[in-house]
Formats: structure tokens, sequence, C-alpha cells
């Protein structure tokens, strides 16, 4: 059995609003800091950017971690930080969900958002 905990990976996805007539601004403010986030952060097993299919203003971003560290290592990352400092103009929303456990530091950075967290009961994970 799998102990989960801030060792194990987990899945987080962020929902995105964005404003009227700031989809093209916002999307290339997107695609840099996926480009830096892909050069800097080994931790990152997954990183994707979609648009949903129905509204053309809203966007999620699914990040798959390797642990809290590599969480923890991403919101310090200055792209990262460059992102959200940007993003608060071009956006009406940006909630995340995180599918997995994870650790009291880690819990405590993502409660600066819009959070549900949903807990591991059981399963596995292939790396």
């Amino acid at each position: 059995m799998t102990n989960y905990d801030e060792s194990t990976p987990f899945l987080l996805i962020a929902r995105v609003q964005v404003k009227p007539g700031k989809v093209d601004e916002y999307i290339a403010l997107a695609k840099a800091t996926d480009e830096a986030v892909k050069a800097s952060e080994p931790g990152m097993l997954h990183h994707t950017f979609d648009q949903d299919p129905d509204d053309p203003l809203k966007f999620v971003w699914s990040e798959v971690y390797k642990d809290d560290q590599a969480f923890l290592t991403h919101v310090s990352n200055p792209p990262v930080q460059d992102y959200v400092a940007k993003h608060q103009p071009l956006a009406d929303d940006f909630r995340l969900e995180v599918y997995g456990t994870v650790g009291s530091e880690c819990r405590a950075m993502m409660e600066n958002f819009p959070v549900k967290i949903f807990e591991t009961k059981f399963g596995y994970t292939r790396v």
C-alpha cells in the first residue's frame, strides 16, 4: 500500500476565465510561461494549456507534479511569478483543483488561491 503525502505525485487543474478581448494576449503569456517551465522545472511531469470547446474565454492548465517540492519550485520560479502578476488584468477568474495528497507547506501555498483538494484514498502511481 502506498502512503500518499508530500513525496508523491499529484495533479493540479487551474481553471481560467479570460476577459473578453484579452484572449490573444493571455495565450501569448501562457505560451511564454509554458516554455519557461519546460526549460527550468524537471519536477513538472506534465504541463498543458487547453481551451474549453464550448467557451472561447475558458482555459485549463493541467499540471502533474513529481511531488510537493516540484510545486514549491514552480510557484517560486520567476517566469511563473511574472505570469501570476500579468494574469490578473487579463482574467476574471482563476481556480485550482488538486487531485492527490499534499503536505502542509504545499497546501498553505495553494490556499492563496480558491482551491479544492481531493485527497487520495487509494490507488497507485507509475512513473
